[in-house]
Formats: structure tokens, sequence, C-alpha cells
């Protein structure tokens, strides 16, 4: 149980919600197999007990949304397709138009369905409720939209908002690097990516490479900024911060690791360890990171 890519929201400030509450109002909406003619199909499921849709340690909250989607390859749809307007063409000396192909391509596709292989999926949620975070492990937009578009239809006027802070990401990983200077707390790592502010956005990466002297500077002072910044935390935590105030390629370091396996005799146990350990050090990562960033900026 160790997120790699976080998503960073924060619950309303009236958030008043129970275990008890959340639990109901997930049960109503569990994963359920695709049907016949379905490509997907989107519910709940359990993170780790039967019959529990929240799982709560020490008053941290883990959900799971499963996805269920149809292996249907659409070049085995074209290719289907295409057989049958060949068919269609030799039998009846005649030309298949486009909208006569789209038609074959659906009813193609409405046969194979049924006969498609479903694969399944599962995206974590953690929610603090005691510090104000709901937190997805999502490394794509398209799978952090799916599910908080399936939350937010799931818990009817939950008002959450994305992290927001005085200063940009950008802005202040740029100063970083020019001062050469980390905040506190943190250091530098060897990953980097520049961008021209110009039109044509022209980019430099830098990969396992040494991030100090004038190199770098130079290319700030003409004119490019900092869009992702490899960077460790407290020597237990190393990340990827980009502009977008996005958490990439989370790496919990052997000494977090070390520490969980210590104090778990059975795989139950070693679950709610695992999470307790990653929810306590990701809520004092996150409010090193706020702080680095210049605070929090609060709605108008």
């Amino acid at each position: 149980m160790w997120f790699r890519n976080l998503r960073l929201y924060r619950l309303p400030q009236d958030w008043d919600m129970d275990t008890a509450e959340l639990e109901k109002l997930l049960a109503a909406q569990p994963l359920t197999r695709c049907g016949s003619l379905d490509m997907f199909s989107r519910g709940w499921v359990y993170p780790q007990h039967e019959g529990e849709f929240v799982h709560s340690v020490n008053r941290q909250w883990l959900l799971a949304l499963g996805v269920e989607h149809k292996l249907l390859p659409p070049g085995v749809i074209r290719q289907v397709a295409a057989e049958r307007a060949a068919a269609i063409e030799a039998e009846q000396d005649r030309k298949v138009g486009r909208k006569e192909l789209r038609d074959l391509r659906e009813r193609v596709t409405e046969e194979l369905m049924p006969r498609a292989f479903t694969q399944r999926r599962t995206s974590w949620c953690w929610i603090d409720p005691i510090n104000g975070w709901l937190v997805l492990d999502a490394g794509a937009d398209a799978r952090a939209e799916e599910f908080m578009e399936t939350l937010q239809r799931t818990v009817s006027g939950l008002a959450l908002r994305p992290l927001q802070t005085q200063l940009s990401p950008a802005a202040a990983m740029t100063d970083w690097l020019a001062a050469g200077e980390p905040p506190a707390g943190f250091s530098i790592d060897q990953d980097l990516e520049l961008r021209a502010t110009s039109e044509g956005q022209a980019a430099i990466r830098y990969v396992r490479h040494a991030l100090e002297g004038g190199e770098i500077r130079k290319h700030i002072s003409s004119g490019k900024i900092a869009t992702r910044l490899g960077l460790t935390w407290s020597d237990r935590i190393s990340f990827v911060l980009t502009e977008k105030l996005q958490i990439k390629r989370l790496a919990f370091l052997d000494i977090l690791k070390e520490e969980a396996e210590q104090n778990a005799d059975t795989a139950d146990e070693q679950f709610d360890v695992d999470f307790t350990l990653m929810a306590g050090e990701l809520a004092r990562l996150l409010a090193d990171l706020v702080l680095a960033l210049g605070g929090e900026l609060k709605p108008s």
C-alpha cells in the first residue's frame, strides 16, 4: 500500500461526514460486472476487508474504485469490418460507402463485445479528515477525472478543490535552482525539466544529472523556468514535483519500508502498518511542501 503519483485536493472546511455515512453511500454504488454490451463499468470495491468499502485505520481512510473495461482493439474491429465490406463488394459488384462502412463497424463492435476479454483495475484514494486532505493515486489526468466523477456522483454535493499555494510551483522551483538553495527539509535530486516561456516552448531535460553549477543558472537567466524537479524530503521520501502541483514518481525510501516490516506479523497487519506509515509521512510531507510554496492560497 504505497502510492506512486499524487493528486492533491482539499476537503470542504465544513466536512463532517463519518465513516458510517460514507460507507453507506459507497455501498449503494458497488462495482458490477460489465454487461454483454457494455464497454466499461465503474463502482466501489473493498480496499481490504470483505464488506468494508471504507478502510479506516487511526482516523485515516482508504477508498478503492474498481473499473472493468472490455479489451476490444479498434484494429480488430476495422479488420473484420473491412473483410465484410470486401465480401459485399465482391457479391454485389459495388463500392461500400463511408456511411455503410461506419455502420458495419458498429455492427461488428456489437457482435464482438460479448466475446471480448474483461480487464479490471483499481484506483486508490486516501482521505485524511484530520488535516483536510483527499489524495488520489493517479498518474494520468483521465484516471483522476474518472475517480472524481464517480466520487462526486456517489457523494452528492461534495465540493472538493485542488490544492493551491501562494507561490506557483514553477516560480518556486526556478528560484530554488537559481539560488542553489532548496527549501528547509528538502534536497534537490538529479531530475529536472526546464521550459522556455517563449513561443515554441523549447525544453531541456536532465535525468540523473548533477544540477549544480552555472549551466542551470544560465538557462534560467535566459528565461527558462522549471516545470519538473526531483526532490527528497527529510531523507525519507523522494518525488518529482511538477508545475501543476502534482507529485510524480513518489518513492518511499528503504528506511521507511524497513520500519513498516518490523511492526507486522500477518498480511493484514502489514497492510495496515503500510497504510498508517504512508499516511503519517505524507501528511508531514504535504505540510512542509505547502510551507515551502509560501503557504496555502485560501478560496476567496
